[in-house]
């Protein structure tokens, strides 16, 4: 699959995990979705639109406004022998729960002796859309950083798809996070689009294995989310100006392809890190990181670029925070000045 994929597909991201979880829900009678507002209104971004009226109210059902009970109910239910996938509406909201998360979630398994096992998915909606700092992080690095839990952000359609699939059939725990952009634009509009043909069966995709999504031979960008598709962008831009820009998408964050980060690196002559997390002891310092631990010496020069503030609510002072496809390209010019 190449960039700027031609087609007449008009489905947004919604419509795709949408799409996901009717499969998976057909295939598994185990599989059961609830949150604030996934029944009647069919999830604030529409990912889980007629889902009530296919499987009925035991299986798709609203929950009150208090996400420590329903998350808490999810990791019940999924020691119980059910599959529950649960709408975290946005990921900012994981304070009210973090328990529940990082407590609950990610340890009943080992807290058990492995005697239980918590075969859930928490769906959660992430990044800039101009919702100002509680309705805008990403937060996949606090996620990460926490044993126990599987991180996946999905970049491509593709992959909204086919790791929601592997995120539902996984016996551990996993916070799956969306970004809003991916769930709002329609695949052909996308800078990369690999989606699954409409009718056909959505395969798993792996976990922990990254994905080369365009060569070059000057400045490898490595990224994850809504940030792939920034940089593909960007080294749209940057190959008018005879600059090779190569594009890899981590796709989970945990499990991390640490190994393939390595060998990406050991052919790469410059590495510049993209994330809409926070930079400080975030998912950037991991990457780099783990590249030095494995090839030390060798390390081509590396560069991040993240933001380190809160999102502003000025959408004008958003774009200057959260990297785009401008401010990547200027950071790789930065990065070749340098190096």
């Amino acid at each position: 699959m190449t960039e700027h994929t031609v087609g007449r597909d008009k489905r947004n991201g919604a419509v795709l995990v949408a799409g996901a979880l009717r499969q998976e829900m057909d295939r598994d009678d185990r599989v059961v979705v609830f949150g604030e507002d996934v029944a009647a209104l069919g999830g604030v971004f529409g990912a889980t639109r007629q889902l009530a009226r296919r499987f009925g109210p035991e299986r798709v059902f609203d929950t009150p406004i208090s996400e420590t009970a329903f998350v808490g109910m999810a990791v019940g239910a999924a020691q119980s022998g059910l599959r529950p996938v649960v709408e975290l509406m946005f990921a900012d909201f994981i304070g009210v729960c973090f328990d529940q998360v990082a407590n609950q979630m990610a340890k009943n398994h080992y807290m058990s002796g492995g005697a239980v096992t918590v075969p859930l998915v928490m769906r959660s909606a992430v990044g800039c859309i101009g919702s100002a700092a509680q309705h805008s992080q990403v937060l996949s690095g606090t996620f990460s950083h926490i044993p126990g839990l599987q991180v996946v952000l999905p970049a491509t359609p593709g992959d909204l798809q086919s790791l929601l699939v592997t995120a539902i059939r996984n016996d551990d725990p996993v916070v799956f996070l969306e970004h809003k952009k991916l769930l709002k634009t329609r695949v052909d509009d996308l800078a990369f689009n690999d989606v699954t043909a409409l009718g056909s069966t959505i395969m798993p995709a792996p976990l922990g294995q990254l994905r080369q999504l365009r060569d070059g031979s000057d400045v490898t960008i490595v990224a994850s989310g809504w940030m792939v598709q920034e940089s593909l962008l960007a080294a749209h831009t940057l190959a008018a100006q005879a600059i090779s820009v190569a594009v890899v998408d981590l796709r989970s964050l945990v499990p991390l392809d640490r190994d393939g980060l390595a060998e990406i690196a050991t052919r790469s002559e410059r590495i510049l890190v993209v994330d809409e997390d926070y930079l400080g002891f975030g998912v950037t310092g991991e990457v780099v990181a783990s590249i030095v631990e494995r090839i030390g010496p060798r390390t081509p020069p590396i560069a991040r670029l993240a933001p380190d503030v809160p999102v502003p609510a000025s959408r004008v002072l958003e774009q200057e925070v959260v990297p785009e496809a401008e401010s990547i390209v200027v950071a790789i010019h930065r990065l070749l000045e340098r190096a």
